[in-house]
C-alpha cells in the first residue's frame, strides 16, 4: 500500500507523520536532529513497503535530511510551506499550528498535489550556487562597511567622499588629518578600522571571483558567450536554475525568473503588471545582464532597448521587455549545455561498453606440469612421431590439464 510520510524539519528536531491513500494517519514520530536521525526514521518506516518522503523546505532546513534520505535510496519530494498551510486551513478552518499537524498537512499536500518537485542529489550546479551565494554575501558586507565609512568620513572631512569609496582614497584622506579632541580621535580610529575591513573584504571578493571563474570553466557552460554574462552571473544562473529540464518551455522559465508579466484583468479590461514572483536571485542576475547591455552601444540588447523606446515604451517598460528576451536567451543556452552533457555521457557509456567488449579474455591457466612454455609441435614432425611412440606417464587427476 503506498504511504506518504510528511516531515516537518527543524534545526533541533524532526516530526514525521505517515498517512495512507485515504489520508488516515498510520503513525507519528518525533526525533532529535542527530547523526542517527536517518537510521531512526528508516527503522520507523520499515513496516511501510512503498513510501515517499515529503519534506517541507527540502532546500532549507530540510536540506540535509532530504539528501541523507536520497543517499539511503528513498524517494523524496519537496513541499512548499504555503501548500501545507493551505491544507491545514482548509481541513479544519483553524490554524492550530504544531509539529504533528504541520507534518500531517505536508503529507496531505504531497498526496493531493500535482507536479511536485522531486528532490535529486546535488551536482556541480550546487557548487556554483554555494559560491555565488558567498560572493553575494561578501558584496553586501562590503557595501555595508563602505556606507559606514562614508558616514564616518562625513563627520571628519567636509563633504566626505563623493562617489564610490576605496580603501586607498579613504586612507589618503585620513593620512593628512590631525584629530582635534578625543571624539575626533575616536572617529579617526574607527575610520581606520573600517578601512582595514574594506581591504580584507576586497581581498576576499577577489579570491571569490577567481574561485567562481574556475568553477564555471569546469562546468563547460556556454552562458558566457552571451554579452554581459560573466563568471559570477553564470554561476548565479546555473546554481539557481539547477536542472533546466524541469522547465518545459521558455515561458515557464521566464515565470520562474520573474521576467514574465502577470495578468490582472477583469472583464473586458486586460492589464499586465510586473511580476514579483519567481527566484529573485535569477531576476537580479538577468537585471545585471540587461543593464550591462544597455550601457554599451552596438550590443543586441541596446539595439532592442532603443527600438522599444522608439515604439513609445518607457525606460522601465523597455528594460522589462529586454529582461524577458535575456531570459529566453539564457534558457536556450542552458538547453544547449544540457544537450551537450547528455551527448558526452552517452558517448562515454558507448565507449565503456566497447572497451569492455574489446577487452581480451583472461587466459586459462593450466597446472604446472614441468613442461616449457613453448608451443606444441607440429604432429607431422619427427619429434611429434617420436613423442607418440614414447611410453605414457600416468599423472594424477590434480595434474591433468583442464580442457579449454
Amino acid at each position: 500500500m503506498p504511504v506518504m510520510i510528511g516531515v516537518d524539519p527543524h534545526k533541533a528536531s524532526h516530526t514525521a507523520v505517515a498517512i495512507d491513500e485515504s489520508e488516515q494517519a498510520l503513525g507519528e514520530l518525533t526525533i532529535r536532529a542527530s547523526t542517527t536521525q536517518v537510521q531512526r526514521l528508516l527503522d520507523w518506516a520499515e513496516p511501510y513497503a512503498e513510501c515517499t518522503w515529503a519534506i517541507e523546505g527540502a532546500g532549507g532546513l530540510g536540506y540535509l535530511l532530504a539528501q541523507q534520505l536520497l543517499s539511503a535510496g528513498e524517494r523524496v519530494v519537496d513541499i512548499q510551506p504555503k501548500l501545507a498551510s493551505r491544507v491545514r486551513l482548509l481541513q479544519s478552518g483553524r490554524s492550530n499550528k504544531n509539529d504533528p499537524n504541520d507534518a500531517l498537512s505536508i503529507a496531505v499536500a504531497a498526496l493531493r498535489s500535482r507536479g511536485l518537485k522531486e528532490v535529486s542529489t546535488e551536482d556541480h550546479a550546487g557548487v556554483l550556487r554555494v559560491w555565488a551565494k558567498r560572493n553575494n554575501d561578501l558584496g553586501r558586507l562590503r557595501n555595508k562597511v563602505a556606507c559606514r565609512l562614508h558616514s564616518v568620513l562625513c563627520e571628519l572631512v567636509p563633504a566626505g567622499v563623493a562617489g564610490e569609496i576605496s580603501a586607498a582614497h579613504a586612507g589618503s584622506l585620513l593620512a593628512g588629518l590631525e584629530p582635534d579632541g578625543a571624539i575626533e580621535a575616536a572617529r579617526v580610529e574607527l575610520a581606520r578600522e573600517l578601512i582595514e575591513d574594506l581591504v580584507r573584504l576586497d581581498e576576499q571578493m577577489k579570491a571569490s571571483k577567481k574561485r567562481i571563474a574556475t568553477a564555471v570553466a569546469a562546468s563547460g557552460t556556454t552562458l558566457t558567450d552571451l554579452y554581459g554574462v560573466g563568471p559570477v552571473v553564470a554561476a548565479m544562473v546555473i546554481g539557481h536554475t539547477r536542472d533546466v529540464g524541469r522547465f518545459a518551455t521558455k515561458d515557464r522559465y521566464a515565470s520562474y525568473t520573474g521576467t514574465a508579466p502577470i495578468e490582472v484583468s477583469s472583464g473586458p479590461r486586460r492589464v499586465h503588471r510586473v511580476s514579483k514572483r519567481g527566484n529573485r536571485q535569477l531576476n537580479h542576475a538577468i537585471h545585471i545582464v540587461a543593464v550591462t547591455q544597455i550601457r554599451h552601444r552596438g550590443t543586441e540588447g541596446r539595439i532592442y532597448f532603443d527600438r522599444k523606446i522608439a515604439e513609445g515604451k518607457t525606460g522601465k517598460e523597455a528594460l522589462r521587455a529586454l529582461k524577458r528576451r535575456i531570459s529566453d536567451a539564457l534558457y536556450r543556452q542552458l538547453q544547449i549545455d544540457a544537450e551537450r552533457r547528455r551527448t558526452a555521457e552517452a558517448k562515454r557509456a558507448r565507449e565503456g561498453k566497447q572497451g569492455a567488449a574489446l577487452k581480451p579474455a583472461r587466459p586459462v591457466r593450466t597446472p604446472n606440469t614441468g613442461s616449457s612454455d613453448k608451443p606444441l609441435p607440429d604432429p607431422r614432425s619427427d619429434y611429434a612421431r617420436s613423442s607418440r611412440r614414447a611410453p605414457a606417464v600416468r599423472r594424477s587427476r590434480s595434474q591433468t590439464p583442464a580442457r579449454a
